[in-house]
């Protein structure tokens, strides 16, 4: 799935106005695929293994009954 990458000279300052449809795309495809795209991005954001995603560390919380 490389062929999503980000490009940092595809972005530029502008206004609203001036905005093209950016999300066109991406509405066209199905929730399947958007949430492999999202899945991918949150991989290289957050550095895991796009497939392997890291456990919830739950010693973190605790729980107690009323």
């Amino acid at each position: 799935m490389r062929e999503y990458q980000l490009h940092w000279a595809a972005y530029h300052i502008q206004k609203a106005k001036q905005c093209g449809n950016e999300g066109g795309y991406f509405r066209t495809l199905t929730w399947q695929d958007r949430l492999r795209i999202a899945n991918y991005l949150n991989s290289i954001a957050y550095n895991y293994p796009e497939n392997n995603p890291p456990k919830m560390d739950k010693t973190a919380f605790s729980y107690r009954a009323r």
